[in-house]
């Protein structure tokens, strides 16, 4: 039969530990050697329910996910959206179409992935467009005539922070400038 080590009732920070057992460290200190502000602890993680959080202590952060799947109802609201704020013109080569015949468009191509189904990804695009830049990659699709990227930046201001600035180095600066002024509502000279 093997020895166990006594443990006696203590209060504090002893509590429940073996006699001979070093004292616990302080919660979230730095060890004395103080490397890398690694906490002095030793032996396996401390069973149990875990502790509670103390007051005015910061919450654990949450994750959030940037791309949720989108349904039908989705589309529908942001081609509505798109169409109240431009008009069923084509983001791509500026020509007012019929309603019936602006699509949406996914900027960067889905390719069966849903991370790609946000409102910051998605423009208006008639068919011919559309059907032009298929699956291509935008920077490929923009290189091939380059006044596309001064009109995606004119009616694509809500696409993503990236897309905004691959289409404005494709543009150039004046182009990129055109669009934005031609893009604001108050400019008194667009169409």
């Amino acid at each position: 039969m093997t020895a166990r080590p006594t443990t006696r009732k203590l209060s504090g920070s002893r509590a429940g530990r073996p006699a001979d057992a070093p004292p616990a460290p302080s919660l979230g200190r730095p060890s004395p050697a103080g490397q890398n502000g690694a906490t002095d602890h030793n032996g396996p993680e401390p069973r149990g329910r875990p502790r509670r959080r103390r007051k005015g202590a910061p919450a654990a952060p949450t994750v959030r996910l940037t791309s949720l799947p989108t349904g039908r109802r989705a589309y529908t609201d942001t081609r509505e959206w798109l169409l109240d704020r431009h008009g069923p013109v084509c983001a791509y080569c500026g020509l007012r179409h019929d309603l019936t015949a602006i699509t949406l468009d996914h900027v960067t191509p889905r390719r069966g992935q849903t991370a790609y189904d946000r409102r910051d990804n998605l423009v208006l695009a008639c068919q011919r467009c559309n059907g032009m830049k298929a699956d291509t990659p935008i920077l490929a699709f923009l290189l091939g005539r380059p006044q596309r990227a001064e009109t995606l930046l004119r009616y694509g201001q809500h696409l993503s922070p990236m897309l905004l600035d691959l289409a404005r180095q494709v543009a150039g600066e004046e182009a990129a400038a055109r669009a934005e002024r031609l893009a604001d509502p108050d400019y008194p000279y667009a169409d």
